[in-house]
């Protein structure tokens, strides 16, 4: 019989009480050394690899455990450093390494982008001119030397060289063959020769954006990549591993010269099932097939599963079967023994990392002796998905037939933007080049010491409501001082801009420990959909109304639109996204209504996950950017039009949507522009934009305090094609992870650039046209 085995594309690397993440802050914070961090970061690699061992897993990812990003961990590898860094030559600092991903007052972080379509963030590679790319160490190597100490023979995990070309920046179109073929390819056979002499079996490449859209030049040159790389080490197996979608060009891809090929049969189920009966599958390979969830938290259905894995097998007979997670499991909180607090239908229905293993583990059995062999664990998983799908929280009465009767005039505002910014403008008299923030302020340790007295019942609600005022009046101060013109309440209340909110609509549910990485330490806590999302009564009514009486200035009220509320989250998978982001937007509706009746005259409903969704399919874009823009404008038509709509979007590639962002119909829109150096001005240089925008200009992700001469420069390319009339200056992102002394630092010399622009365009700009 051919071999079944398990294998894990990827471990979380944060830890099951985010030990990772606290390691790394009091090593930045100077609490402990270097010394000390490698060796906490040892004991969490070793535990992280024994238990996939314990777990029965076959081949155990090693490789996949980082200090920031995996592929921060690539470029530095290969000695992509930019000059700005000072870097001198061989294995790269971790002070360098940390400068990269965060920036220091001396440079600027490289860019942070979001990993494919998930809600994970990597570091954008930068190729230089000046920088020859060269190997630094075989990071690789050392881990599977390492795992080996631990009687490990791990399955050294590489980020592929078309997927790194492709997520890097730096370089020309038609540079990239030679970089793949004579730059890239040499170091990545240096690093598998390496390997193969260590004595490493396989080595799992991957390669996501084999996904994409992939032209058959390109498969050419992977061809010949992969051809190069399997002849370098001819003793070690190349395990070609693709995720979150299916494979673009499948016949080009299984004819690629390696030893086997990881499909996604969660995310790529269809596409990837429709070309394995049209194809087949090359009888000398391996199949390795993603049978388990890696982005979601429900529990598999086993029963459905195996059927799955039954038809396939009718069809295929490749040269081994793996059965392993759809993607690297860092994308799902680590265990859900934890969750004590969730009603038991739900509890009973949710699989973290941990729990998949356990689930890869049963499908393995039943797969190779049959399902009398897991007749138990069949019957028990059936029962608790059951559970679940049947219980009654689960629906709220008559919502989906009042979503059905919707007509097109919910959708549209009732004036057009010409119109709405003559009477804002009335309603709301503002300078030339407004000022404002994204919403959050910081986080401090006086705000996360109240929240968890109070969450503790050592505080009364009355007391941490007073707290709240305290700090909102504070920094209404702080504002109205250094001299922002559209202030904002601080959001002292909220630990996260999703989970807040799902905190008070019915249909979500939040866990205690469902951590997953963001970016770098950076860690959020997903809620999730459970059920049919309604709102429920007023969410930020009364701190928007408080802070706006401490005040004759505006203040924005501020909510977190459909499409962020569905990507960040953990969304049923038993009803249409469609169907859930309508849900969303009406929901919202009604906290947009409930804050314009209590006077709140400018509202934010922030995307910032909307490009980071787009499908990674071109053909799939038109479905789902309809579906972003309806539900958004279901959230925000209904206002009167002197209310001004504004919305914020971070790190993306915005030119591809641009038509999609003037459709929202946002009265302004603020849009990250910093970690891309002002790159996104490109789009508004070919593609006209009409309405108020906010070019993010400075990076509130990087510890550095801002030089106002880097803000105006971004500023002074966007104006060759923006008007100012229209322009607002705003930091990239919210405020909330910064300090206070970098925060009011940076705004100051923000606000400085704003009145040097003002004096310089006053005088050319009339009234009228403001």
């Amino acid at each position: 019989m051919t071999a079944i085995r398990t294998g894990n594309l990827g471990y979380p690397r944060i830890g099951s009480n985010r030990e990772w993440k606290k390691h790394l802050e009091s090593y930045w914070a100077g609490k402990i050394d270097e010394t000390q961090l490698k060796e906490q970061m040892k004991k969490l690699r070793r535990q992280y690899l024994k238990t996939q061992q314990e777990k029965g897993v076959d081949w155990v990812p090693v490789g996949d455990f980082t200090f920031y990003d995996h592929v921060l961990d690539t470029a530095a590898m290969f000695g992509l450093i930019p000059k700005r860094f000072a870097h001198t030559g061989g294995p790269v600092s971790l002070d360098t390494y940390f400068a990269m991903a965060r920036g220091n007052q001396g440079a600027v972080a490289c860019e942070m982008t979001k990993w494919f379509n998930t809600n994970y963030h990597y570091i954008v590679p930068e190729f230089e001119p000046e920088i020859t790319p060269l190997l630094t160490e075989n990071k690789p190597l050392k881990a599977f030397e390492e795992a080996k100490q631990w009687g490990i023979k791990g399955k050294p995990v590489l980020l592929g060289p078309f997927t790194l070309l492709k997520l890097s920046k730096g370089y020309d179109s038609n540079q990239f063959a030679d970089l793949l073929l004579e730059t890239l390819v040499p170091l990545y056979e240096q690093v598998l020769k390496e390997l193969e002499t260590a004595g490493a079996e396989w080595v799992q490449m991957d390669e996501p954006s084999l996904v994409t859209d992939v032209n058959p030049k390109e498969w050419s040159w992977i061809d010949r990549a992969y051809s190069r790389l399997t002849t370098a080490a001819p003793r070690l197996r190349l395990l070609l591993q693709t995720y979150f979608d299916s494979a673009t060009a499948y016949p080009s891809l299984i004819r690629l010269p390696v030893h086997g090929i990881g499909l996604d049969l969660v995310h790529g189920k269809k596409g990837n099932l429709d070309s394995l009966q049209a194809h087949g599958f090359p009888a000398d390979k391996t199949l390795a097939l993603g049978i388990i969830d890696g982005r979601n938290i429900w529990k598999t259905p086993l029963a459905e599963q195996l059927k799955l894995l039954e038809q396939i097998q009718s069809r295929v007979k490749p040269a081994e079967w793996w059965l392993q997670p759809s993607c690297s499991l860092l994308h799902v909180p680590v265990e859900a023994a934890q969750e004590t607090g969730l009603r038991p239908e739900l509890a009973g229905a949710i699989a973290f990392a941990n729990e998949k293993l356990d689930e890869l583990a049963v499908l393995a059995k039943g797969f190779k002796h049959g399902k009398t062999s897991i007749s138990d664990s069949l019957q028990e998983n059936t029962d608790a998905i059951k559970r679940f799908r049947n219980a009654s929280f689960r629906h709220v009465s008559g919502l989906r037939e009042t979503l059905a009767n919707l007509s097109s005039e919910d959708f549209q505002r009732s004036h057009p933007f010409s119109e709405r910014k003559q009477l804002q403008a009335e309603s709301h008299p503002l300078p030339l080049f407004p000022t404002t923030t994204i919403g959050s302020f910081p986080q401090s340790a006086d705000v996360r010491r109240a929240r968890r007295k109070w969450r503790a019942g050592e505080w009364s609600e009355e007391q941490y409501e007073s707290f709240l005022r305290d700090e909102t009046a504070r920094w209404i101060g702080i504002q109205e001082e250094i001299g922002l013109d559209v202030l904002v309440h601080g959001e002292f209340e909220r630990t996260d801009m999703v989970e807040y909110f799902s905190d008070k609509l019915d249909g979500y549910s939040k866990t205690a420990n469902g951590w997953v990485q963001s970016y770098g330490s950076r860690c959020v806590k997903p809620p999730i959909i459970h059920g049919d999302v309604a709102f429920l009564s007023p969410m930020t009514v009364k701190e928007s109304v408080y802070a706006q009486s401490l005040t004759d200035k505006k203040v924005k009220g501020m909510l977190t639109g459909p499409t962020t509320m569905i990507r960040w989250s953990f969304v049923r998978d038993d009803l249409p996204v469609s169907e859930i982001s309508l849900q969303i937007g009406y929901a919202l509706r009604k906290e947009v209504e409930a804050l314009e009746k209590e006077g709140i005259g400018i509202i934010q409903v922030d995307e910032p996950a909307l490009r980071e969704g787009l499908p990674l399919k071109q053909i799939d874009w038109k479905a789902y950017l309809e579906q972003a823009v309806q539900s958004f404008r279901l959230a925000t038509s209904s206002v009167q039009p002197d209310t001004q709509i504004h919305t914020h979007m971070c790190y993306s590639e915005f030119h591809d949507i641009i038509e999609a962002i003037q459709a929202l119909d946002a009265d302004v829109i603020s849009i990250e522009s910093s970690r891309s150096h002002g790159e996104l001005v490109r789009s508004f240089e070919e593609k006209t934009y009409t309405q108020g925008i906010g070019l993010g200009i400075y990076d509130i992700h990087s510890p550095r305090i801002p030089e106002e001469e880097e803000m105006a420069r971004t500023i002074e390319r966007a104006l060759r094609v923006l008007p100012p009339s229209l322009f607002w200056i705003n930091p990239d992102c919210g405020l909330k992870t910064r300090n206070e002394k970098e925060t009011v630092e940076s705004l100051v010399r923000m606000i400085q650039v704003a009145h040097r622009l003002r004096e310089q365009w006053n005088e050319t700009i009339t009234p009228a046209s403001r």
